[in-house]
C-alpha cells in the first residue's frame, strides 16, 4: 500500500513537471521574426533578424546551413537578435534551431528569395521626372471592402474631416492611366504601412508594423501590384519612409526591445517631450547641449514616439527595413520624412547603407528649412557639411526656400527692391550653396500647407506661372494632388481642407475630374494647362539638364534661359498687371546665334528679334531653334 502512494505521489510530480515543462516550451515560443525574408546575392552581406516571443533570451541559436556571426540580447528577454553572415549563401531556406540547456525546442524556417536581375543597379527618380504626391485615403477609393478593418480601431466615416476616407491602392492602380494622361512619371504616396493609432490615422506618418501595408489600404501584394503597373506605364513608384518617428501603437514600442530604444523623457508625462523643432541646432557651432537634445530627442508628436538611431540594433532595423522595402516593392526611390530631426551621425549611416546596396538610387530627405545654407547642409556632399566632415549621403532635399516665396511673390503685382519675381531670381543665386542643384525637388505644395491654389484664390493665371517657374526652372519637379485641377484648401481650416477627396474617387460624387467629360469647365483648364507643360517637359532633356542663365527682373518680369550645346530654352515670367515688351537686345547673352522658336503653350511660331508682347501676368516659355 505505501509502495502504490509512493507510486502515484512520483507520477503526479512527474504530471506536473511534465505540464511545467510544456508550458514553459510553450510561453518561449518564437511569435516574430523580422525581417520575414531576405535575398541572396546582396551587395551586404551581414544580415540581422530579430526574433520576439516569451522569454527567449533563453535560448542559444544554431543554424546549420549559415554562418552564425553572434547573437544579441537584450535587458528585454523577449528579444533576440541574431546576426549571420550571407555571402555565398544560394536562394533557400534556412533554419534556425533554438535549443535551450541543449535540448532544441523549436525550428524556425527563414527564406532567402533570389534576387530580380540587375536589381542592385535599379534607376532612381531624378530631373527627367515629375513627381506626384497623392495622400491614399483622399484620393480614391477603388475597393469599398476594405474601408474599415476589424483589428483596426478606427473605422471610416467619410463625413469626418480626419476620420478616414476610403481610398486605397486600388484606387491610386486604377488611375494610373490619369497620372500618365497628365504626363506624370514617378508617384509618391503618403505612407501606406499599418497605423493602428485609434484617430486620424489616415495619414500614416505613426506607423504601428513596418513590415505590413494598412489593411485598410489594401496588401503588401497590392503595393507590388502598384510598383508593376506604375512601371508598365514608364513610371517609378516612391516610397514615404519614416525613420524619425514611430507609431505609439507599434509593437515594438509597446515592449521596447532596449530602454532606449526610443528618446525617453524622465521628466516627460509617459516619456513624452515635445521637440523644440529648432533644426538648426543640428549645425549651430554654438549650439547648447540642451538645445540640441531639445529638437532632436524631442517627440514630434504625443503618438509618435521619438526613436532613438544612434542606438545599432534600431539603426541596423530600420537600415533592412528600408533595403526590404526597395527589394520586395521594387521601388524607385524614397522620400524621408522630418530627415533632419534625426540623430545626423545616424542617419547619415542609414543613407549611405542604401546608396551603397543601389548606387544609382534616389533619397529625398524632407529638411523643411528656411535659408539656403541650411537646406543645402543636408545634402550629399555639401560643401557647408564638410566645414565639420559632415555628409548627410542623401542625394536630394527638398527646395523649400523656393517654396516659401511662391505664394507670395505672385501675388506682388508691382516689384520693387527685393519682391516680385526678384524673390526667384535670389533663391537661385543661391545656388552656389548646393552641392547638385538638378536634385533638388521644387514645388508648389504638400500635404502639410495650404494648398497653392488657395494662396492664389483661384487665380488661373497666377497658377500657369508658378507652375512654368517649376517646370522650367532646375531641379525635380512635384506637384500635389488635384492643384491641376484647381483645388483649394486653407491650413487655417485644418489639414483635412488641405486634404480633401478627390472628386470622382468615390462611387457617387456628384462629378468625376478624372475624366474630361467630368471636368467643370475651370477645372478643365488647370488640367490642360499642367497637361500641355508636363508632357512637352517629359520630351525635352535640356530642361532635365541643362544650365542656367538668367537675369534681374526689371518691372516684375524674369527671363531666363535653359540651356546645353544644342539647344535653349527661353523663360518669360511677366508677373506685372501690364503687357511687356521684350527687349531682345537685353537677352542677346542668353539667346546666342538662335533666330527662330516655337512658344510652347500657344504653339505659335517666334522670330527673334520682332516685337513679342507678353501679357499681363502671363508666362512664355519658347524652344528656340536656328
Amino acid at each position: 500500500m505505501i509502495e502504490k502512494k509512493l507510486v502515484d505521489h512520483l507520477n503526479k510530480i512527474h504530471i506536473v513537471f511534465l505540464f511545467l515543462f510544456v508550458l514553459n516550451t510553450y510561453a518561449q515560443k518564437i511569435e516574430k521574426i523580422e525581417p520575414p525574408f531576405w535575398w541572396a546575392g546582396m551587395h551586404q552581406t551581414e544580415l540581422q533578424i530579430l526574433c520576439y516571443g516569451n522569454n527567449i533570451a533563453a535560448y542559444d541559436v544554431k543554424i546549420p546551413n549559415a554562418k552564425l556571426l553572434n547573437l544579441r540580447k537584450t535587458e528585454n528577454p523577449n528579444y533576440l537578435f541574431i546576426n549571420i553572415d550571407t555571402e555565398g549563401l544560394e536562394p533557400g531556406m534556412l533554419q534556425l534551431d533554438f535549443y535551450k540547456d541543449g535540448r532544441k525546442l523549436e525550428s524556425q524556417n527563414f527564406e532567402l528569395k533570389n534576387r530580380k536581375e540587375n536589381s542592385r543597379y535599379r534607376k532612381g527618380f531624378d530631373s527627367s521626372d515629375v513627381m506626384y504626391l497623392l495622400m491614399p485615403d483622399r484620393f480614391a477609393n477603388g475597393n469599398p471592402k476594405n474601408d474599415s478593418h476589424p483589428e483596426l480601431v478606427e473605422k471610416l466615416n467619410r463625413a469626418q474631416q480626419g476620420g478616414r476616407h476610403g481610398g486605397d491602392i486600388q484606387g491610386i492602380i486604377d488611375h494610373v492611366d490619369y497620372l500618365k494622361e497628365m504626363g506624370v512619371t514617378a508617384l509618391w504616396s503618403t505612407p501606406l504601412l499599418e497605423n493602428k493609432e485609434p484617430i486620424y490615422s489616415y495619414h500614416t506618418y505613426a506607423q504601428s508594423d513596418f513590415y505590413k501595408i494598412d489593411p485598410r489600404f489594401g496588401t503588401n501584394q497590392d503595393y507590388c501590384d502598384l510598383a508593376i503597373k506604375l512601371h508598365q506605364n514608364d513610371m517609378k513608384l516612391v516610397m514615404d519612409y519614416v525613420t524619425n518617428h514611430w507609431g505609439s501603437k507599434h509593437w515594438m514600442i509597446k515592449d521596447l526591445p532596449t530602454k532606449d530604444w526610443i528618446h525617453y523623457w524622465e521628466n516627460g508625462e509617459k516619456g513624452f517631450q515635445r521637440s523644440s523643432y529648432r533644426m538648426s541646432t543640428q549645425f549651430d557651432l554654438n549650439a547648447s547641449t540642451y538645445d540640441t537634445k531639445a529638437c532632436e530627442n524631442g517627440w514630434f508628436d504625443t503618438s509618435m514616439p521619438d526613436m532613438n538611431q544612434s542606438n545599432p540594433l534600431l539603426l541596423q532595423y530600420i537600415k533592412q527595413n528600408a533595403i526590404w522595402w526597395i527589394e520586395y516593392a521594387d521601388l524607385d526611390g524614397l522620400r524621408v520624412d522630418t530627415y533632419s530631426y534625426n540623430d545626423k551621425w545616424a542617419i547619415a549611416e542609414w543613407t549611405k547603407a542604401i546608396m551603397d546596396e543601389y548606387p544609382n538610387f534616389n533619397i529625398v530627405g524632407e529638411v523643411w528649412m528656411h535659408q539656403t545654407a541650411q537646406n543645402a547642409y543636408w545634402q550629399k556632399d555639401s560643401p557647408i557639411g564638410a566645414i565639420e566632415s559632415f555628409n548627410s549621403y542623401c542625394p536630394s532635399v527638398m527646395d523649400f526656400t523656393l517654396n516659401d516665396v511662391i505664394p507670395s511673390m505672385f501675388n506682388e503685382d508691382e516689384m520693387h527692391w527685393n519682391n516680385g519675381l526678384f524673390k526667384a531670381y535670389m533663391n537661385f543665386a543661391n545656388d552656389f550653396l548646393y552641392a547638385d542643384t538638378n536634385n533638388l525637388l521644387v514645388f508648389l505644395g504638400n500635404h502639410d500647407m495650404t494648398r497653392i491654389n488657395e494662396h492664389f484664390k483661384g487665380d488661373l493665371k497666377k497658377y500657369k506661372l508658378a507652375l512654368s517657374l517649376i517646370l522650367t526652372i532646375r531641379g525635380i519637379p512635384q506637384l500635389y494632388y488635384a492643384d491641376e485641377i484647381g483645388m483649394r484648401g486653407d491650413k487655417a481650416n485644418g489639414d483635412g481642407d488641405l486634404r480633401k477627396d478627390f472628386p470622382g474617387g468615390w462611387k457617387g460624387d456628384d462629378h468625376n475630374a478624372f475624366t474630361a467629360s467630368g471636368r467643370s469647365e475651370q477645372e478643365a483648364a488647370y488640367f490642360d494647362f499642367t497637361k500641355t507643360l508636363l508632357n512637352w517637359r517629359k520630351e525635352n532633356p535640356v530642361i532635365h539638364t541643362g544650365k542656367t542663365l538668367h537675369f534681374v527682373p526689371l518691372d516684375n518680369v524674369y527671363v531666363y534661359f535653359r540651356y546645353n550645346d544644342s539647344e535653349n530654352v527661353m523663360v518669360i515670367l511677366n508677373n506685372s498687371l501690364k503687357p511687356h515688351s521684350l527687349d531682345w537686345n537685353r537677352y542677346h547673352e542668353g539667346i546666342r546665334n538662335f533666330t527662330e522658336g516655337k512658344e510652347i503653350i500657344t504653339n505659335k511660331n517666334i522670330t527673334v528679334g520682332n516685337k513679342l508682347i507678353i501679357g499681363p501676368k502671363t508666362p512664355k516659355i519658347i524652344y528656340l531653334t536656328k
